[in-house]
């Protein structure tokens, strides 16, 4: 990336715009002990040789992430990202492109969205999806604030236990703002980690507005959504699931093919790095029904005056698009390049190849699964699971500290979330995982090590 170094008159043009005397202003927030000990003392009079080797020594003293074995998930997974896919998203004309509100200037933006849009339905069995959205948890919220539009008048949303805390907590910020709506969380099963059925039958009357679960959920049980999905229509409500490992569409049947009405959830796993947590890629897929309820914005096809292909905006729904009072949300930004991301990696993949990567996904888990339960510390559920699951670890926390020791990411600790799961691991497996590295968790988590 080209750097272009700003003038001493550029930066007092923008300090006086902003009103602040210097550069130091706008630190001036952090405390002063944090800003003496970040500076970096170099010597004047060093070659740009001496000083590169200088700063990577001390780069060298962190320690990355690919220097540990990691068994992290929860919502983020490591996956290989094929060259192709990083070289065809640095392009310049992908890399800083924008958002497309002039379509016809914008055809090479447009087409990659639209792109995307056909293999997010392809891959939850429903008739539209709309262009990127932010991450898998405001895809969540918005899909509630979607079906609420498509049934005003309903008031109660079934919310699974079993979903993430982030997306859970989500779903409530942007529901705040609402009234009369009643979000009510359903229990999972302490037996199988699955949602408790039952308990979403006594809530499935004239009230529910809706039902959200995870497809797989956040324990990497694969939920029952085809009964859930039926008790939630049978009723009239919209039956959403919600999917942050997509991965395990290329072996799950889709959420469509289920009942679901509306399936959304996190694209990273197909050609996005984790890097701290971001940038994720939301996706969002609905039935025909319901498309003009949907956030965002749809790219579809036409022609041009020539007869040539061509891509437009078929449906616009945002506030910068539309009268304010009729947009359905202000979300949808331009979220291309994450989904050129996804695009690129699954078009590589395809069909084939994703029911492949998926079946080795779920068998190094189960593989990493058995060699815990050797060691004395068995899945905590009895559902079937895709790539991770919930391993019962006695003192889970200190387990979790102890593998670190040894070069080892084992999970995650779910007490602090389910406090009802205190001594229990959250562990992902996904095909970077090599089956030598299992032994070596079990024995990290044992304390034999």
């Amino acid at each position: 990336m080209r750097f272009f170094a700003h003038t001493e008159s550029d930066v007092r043009a923008m300090l006086d715009t902003i009103g602040a005397h210097g550069l130091d202003d706008l630190i001036a927030h952090v405390p002063a002990n944090l800003r003496a000990s970040a500076t970096i003392n170099l010597a004047s009079g060093k070659t740009e040789a001496e000083i590169a080797a200088e700063l990577g020594a001390l780069a060298a003293q962190n320690t990355g992430a690919s220097a540990f074995a990691s068994f992290l998930g929860f919502g983020a997974y490591r996956h290989h990202v094929p060259a192709a896919v990083r070289a065809i998203t640095a392009r310049a004309e992908f890399a800083t492109s924008y958002t497309p509100y002039q379509p016809e200037a914008s055809q090479g933006t447009t087409e990659a969205i639209f792109e995307f849009q056909t293999m997010i339905t392809q891959l939850t069995g429903l008739e539209v999806a709309n262009a990127s959205m932010y991450d898998g948890a405001s895809a969540t919220a918005e899909a509630v604030l979607m079906a609420h539009r498509v049934t005003p008048k309903r008031t109660r949303i079934a919310l699974s236990r079993a979903l993430w805390p982030d997306y859970r907590d989500t779903v409530r910020t942007y529901l705040s703002a609402l009234e009369n709506l009643e979000v009510v969380e359903v229990p999972f099963d302490p037996q199988s980690g699955a949602i408790d059925l039952a308990a979403l039958e006594r809530l499935a009357d004239d009230r529910l507005l809706c039902s959200v679960l995870g497809y797989p959920n956040a324990f990497g049980i694969v939920e029952p959504l085809g009964e859930a999905a039926a008790l939630t229509r049978r009723m009239g409500g919209i039956a959403i699931s919600v999917t942050a490992e997509p991965l395990a569409f290329g072996l799950l049947k889709s959420p469509g093919e289920l009942g679901a009405d509306i399936a959304v959830g996190e694209g990273q796993s197909f050609g996005l790095a984790p890097q701290f947590g971001g940038p994720g890629v939301g996706f969002m897929a609905a039935r025909l029904a319901h498309l003009r309820q949907m956030p965002g914005r749809l790219v579809g096809e036409t022609r041009d005056r020539f007869g040539r292909r061509a891509w437009c905006l078929t449906l616009a729904t945002r506030e910068q698009h539309i009268r304010r009072e009729r947009a359905t949300s202000n979300i949808c930004t331009n979220h291309s390049l994450c989904a050129l991301a996804a695009t690129v990696y699954l078009a590589m993949m395809g069909r084939r190849g994703l029911r492949e990567l998926a079946s080795r996904n779920v068998e190094l888990a189960h593989r990493a699964a058995a060699a815990l339960k050797a060691s004395g510390m068995p899945a905590r559920f009895g559902a079937p699971f895709f790539n991770e699951f919930v391993a019962n670890v006695a003192g889970a926390e200190a387990a979790c500290a102890r593998a670190e020791r040894t070069g080892i990411l084992a999970g995650v600790a779910l007490g602090r979330y389910w406090p009802e799961l205190s001594n229990t691991l959250l562990v992902s497996v996904t095909e970077m995982n090599t089956k030598s590295e299992f032994e070596r968790l079990a024995d990290a988590l044992a304390g034999d090590s």
